[in-house]
């Protein structure tokens, strides 16, 4: 819970009958390996912070599933649209690893919300949080290959190259296990070259 406080004192500092009330309504809980988080269909009433572990979207296309972006520490998590407008989700939320969140639904959110006003930072910083991780992928994919890509996605976040099975990787990128090992051996020359 502390990490979270931290996280959401970044924006707001909050006074300890606030942190009281969200030991009171914030909810922890942990998610095995490969465990299912939320699936598509549903109508999506939680709002989720990561603490611990790797999450990954994605979404059901033809029967295959297209991974869209992995949350990792520090993270909000929001089926945006969903959680708005209550209408059935389309995405799918997948713990790669042992994964601890922190959950706020909305039943809880509008009692923190009678405790102070400052927790509208949660739902406005998780809102923002999925916009900028939707432009950040619709910007990827219009501006850049899928070795540029690749290569970003190293720089930005590699570890994620340890923790998330490759054909997830692949997935992400938009490119098939086996392209993704070409890009990799071409990456690689390179940077022995």
């Amino acid at each position: 819970m502390e990490y979270l406080i931290r996280h959401i004192e970044d924006y707001a500092k909050l006074s300890e009958y606030e942190k009281e009330n969200m030991l009171l309504f914030v909810k922890k809980r942990h998610f095995e390996k490969n465990e299912i988080i939320f699936t598509e269909g549903k109508i999506a009433n939680e709002i989720y912070f990561v603490t611990k572990g790797c999450v990954r979207l994605f979404y059901n296309v033809d029967g295959k599933d297209r991974t869209a972006f992995f949350y990792t520490d520090g993270q909000f998590i929001c089926a945006g649209e969903s959680y708005t407008y209550n209408v059935p989700a389309r995405e799918n939320y997948q713990a790669i690893e042992k994964t601890e969140i922190y959950v706020f639904d909305k039943a809880n959110i509008k009692k923190l919300l009678e405790v102070s006003s400052k927790f509208e930072l949660i739902a406005r910083i998780a809102t923002e949080n999925e916009l900028i991780v939707c432009q950040r992928i619709i910007a990827s994919f219009v501006t850049k290959s899928a070795e540029e890509r690749y290569i970003e996605l190293l720089e930005t976040n590699g570890e994620l190259f340890q923790r998330v099975p490759q054909q997830y990787i692949a997935s992400f990128l938009g490119v098939s296990p086996e392209t993704l090992s070409r890009i990799k051996k071409r990456v690689l020359s390179k940077g022995n070259s």
